[in-house]
């Protein structure tokens, strides 16, 4: 038998579910990484690609496993110590940062439900801390579904701008690439605030969006609750 033909053999013997994830986590961490195929995960581990569909039914099986995990490790961030409102900011703020650490896998998060263990365990301390704001009912399933919709694709797009362009430093986070040039004659509004909108920023802009929703978890568990 071929040398190589055995070396890659007894590797595919020691392969894990375990050790696939931690690769997979470690290729979707390098810059302009916009996924994690089985042939690169193969090549990475030095085995036959096709070892990979023993642990794994599906491409999408794999990216699953690599989704979970970096749910683990975003909850992992979060500490359970302070009220509702700020639970929330906080797992928003750890969702975007693992989400930059791991662009080709938050890419797959707005597509793929998991349905492991830490997606569990994120619905829950989602709908606990909605619950301990207020809400019940359909007012806490439909607002549950907007935070974690818009927290989801907006992390999957600024990693995806992040990912392309290989930036990670703040000044980097411009909502505009490039300056602003318009007729003010034409574009009067926009004239009027171009300033400002050069201000913009991605993260800033995330911040805002998560408080909108979270301002109108407090209103609706307000009304409820003055409601006869």
């Amino acid at each position: 038998m071929d040398t190589t033909t055995s070396a890659r053999e007894d590797k595919s013997k020691r392969l894990d579910r375990a050790i696939l994830v931690k690769a997979g986590l470690e290729i979707a961490a390098r810059p302009h990484t916009n996924t994690v195929s089985v042939r690169a995960l193969g090549t990475e581990l030095g085995v036959d690609p096709t070892a990979i569909y023993r642990h794994f039914a599906s491409k999408d099986d794999l990216m699953r496993a690599l989704l979970d995990e970096l749910q683990s490790t975003t909850l992992n961030r979060v500490s359970t110590g302070s009220d509702w409102r700020q639970r929330l900011r906080d797992l928003a703020s750890a969702t975007l940062e693992t989400g930059l650490e791991h662009p080709a896998i938050a890419l797959e998060a707005t597509v793929l439900t998991t349905n492991g263990p830490a997606e569990i365990e994120s619905i829950e301390f989602i709908l606990a801390a909605l619950s301990e704001a207020g809400l019940e009912g359909t007012a806490l399933v439909h607002h549950y579904a907007l935070y974690s919709s818009y927290v989801l694709s907006e992390v999957a797009g600024i990693a995806r701008g992040r990912s392309v362009s290989g930036a990670a430093a703040p000044q980097s986070d411009s909502w505009f690439d490039g300056p602003l040039l318009v007729d003010p004659l034409k574009h009067v509004h926009i004239a009027a605030v171009a300033s400002e909108l050069r201000k913009l920023r991605d993260s800033d802009i995330f911040t805002l969006g998560v408080d909108l929703i979270l301002d109108s978890v407090a209103r609706t568990a307000a009304n409820e609750t003055t409601s006869p």
